[in-house]
């Protein structure tokens, strides 16, 4: 029954990523924070940018999947997993609804060290894994509001609702502007 019960909600988490493709808005609202604490995940040497939500402070890793020698695997270049926070921050693999309906990530080559992904319930907004002509290092991208952002971090606050049909209050994908260098956040509401 737990088992049930915890796909079910990564099933609802998985609707409310998906619903956020329709409003792209910045706003510097500060409003309706979470209640909760999050960690923020160090160590991960290859990590391109987290995910966040509540109810818990269970993060998403999103990774380069890449050789000793640098070389991105061309046919998953992305590892997603979870940082289990509530569980003495144990790695733990997506469960199959998790990684086909919630959090998994597609990868498409686009270019040269270029590659468009989109999460599997959200496929209405790109990101792009790209070399930076700056420091050769992979980072990914978004353009929300006309602003190239380098991502740091995705959250999803969500206030009640069901398994099936979360109530997503916003989310926020924090990160570099490319134009500037200056962190910003962009609040997207729904």
């Amino acid at each position: 029954m737990r088992t049930l019960s915890f796909r079910l909600f990564f099933l609802s988490a998985a609707i409310a990523l998906g619903s956020f493709a329709t409003a792209f808005s910045q706003t510097q609202d500060q409003s309706n924070p979470s209640p909760l604490k999050f960690p923020v995940p160090r160590g991960i040497s290859n990590q391109l940018f987290y995910l966040q939500r509540d109810p818990n402070t269970n993060t998403i890793i999103c990774e380069l999947n890449a050789d000793v020698k640098g070389q991105v695997n061309k046919d998953e270049p992305i590892l997603v997993y979870w940082i289990r926070y509530d569980e003495n921050g144990e790695k733990k693999e997506l469960g199959y609804v998790q990684r086909k309906f919630a959090y998994g990530i597609s990868a498409k080559a686009i270019g040269k060290d270029q590659y468009e992904l989109r999460f599997v319930s959200h496929k209405k907004l790109p990101m792009y894994l790209v070399k930076s002509e700056e420091d050769k290092k992979y980072h990914v991208y978004v353009t929300v509001n006309n602003k190239k952002i380098q991502i740091e971090r995705i959250f999803l606050r969500i206030e009640g609702g069901s398994f099936w049909l979360p109530n997503v209050k916003y989310v926020e994908i924090k990160g570099v502007n490319t134009s500037n260098n200056a962190v910003i956040t962009e609040r997207i509401k729904i």
